[in-house]
């Protein structure tokens, strides 16, 4: 990440884009804009971006599509913005691989608030722990902690995001520990859990789909409970 954040805000609504563009510009931020996706991606393909705010309702291709479709290209921050404050529009745009959400009307300084946290974090996962520039040997799967790839037995090559690498280092930090969800939430967003809050259950239900076999039955994170999450293996470090 450059000095100076420079942040992609999506949205149909004009005045949204300009309020928060100026909001972010007046704390320091660099801003592009677009109205929706296909405006999206011309500004990708001109220009790099530390964070994307995302809208889930536009026209055309809807935040969530598009949230998924970045995500198998790559792993630039995402920042969904929902309506609302719906659950399904949480839940998904989580499952699709935002790192976090927002829910519509929101203050500005909350919107600042999380984007300071996804940079601060994204900005640190390579000079995280030991793991930095490793190869990890865990279960039937190697990490290429930098490359933030996962290789399966068969060589199977899957991508995290930026969120499930820092919560999969974390588990691989602490091998057969449990680890509570409010360990885990302040661990890797620097933030605490509120009562309904399932942000580390919805980052573990997405990680166990590209690590587990077989997700209805995971044997790699075991759920613990009444108390959390726990790496069942034991972890080589390779190189």
């Amino acid at each position: 990440m450059t000095d100076i954040p420079h942040i992609l805000v999506v949205d149909d609504h004009s005045e949204i884009r300009k309020s928060v563009s100026s909001y972010l510009e007046r704390n320091g931020m660099r801003t592009s804009s677009a109205e929706n996706a296909i405006e999206m991606d011309t500004q990708l393909a001109r220009a790099k971006f530390d964070l994307i705010v995302l809208d889930v309702m536009m026209p055309g291709e809807d935040g969530l599509s598009a949230c998924k479709r970045l995500r198998k290209e790559g792993n630039i921050p995402i920042l969904m913005l929902t309506a609302l404050g719906e659950d399904n529009d949480r839940i998904a745009g989580l499952d699709g691989g935002a790192d976090d959400y927002l829910a519509k009307p929101f203050n500005p300084r909350e919107l600042l608030a999380r984007i300071n946290a996804i940079l601060r974090r994204t900005q640190s996962i390579p000079e995280i722990g030991a793991l930095a520039g490793k190869t990890i040997q865990f279960a039937h799967l190697k990490l290429d902690y930098d490359g933030r790839t996962l290789v399966a037995s068969d060589g199977t090559r899957t991508l995290l995001t930026s969120g499930e690498l820092k919560l999969l280092g974390l588990l691989l930090e602490r091998p057969r520990m449990v680890l509570s969800r409010d360990e885990l939430l302040e661990l890797s967003a620097g933030r605490t859990a509120g009562p309904l809050d399932r942000t580390i259950d919805n980052q573990i239900s997405r990680l166990r789909r590209k690590i587990e076999e077989d997700v209805l039955r995971p044997r790699v994170i075991a759920t613990v409970r009444n108390g959390g999450y726990s790496l069942t293996c034991d972890v080589e470090i390779l190189s």
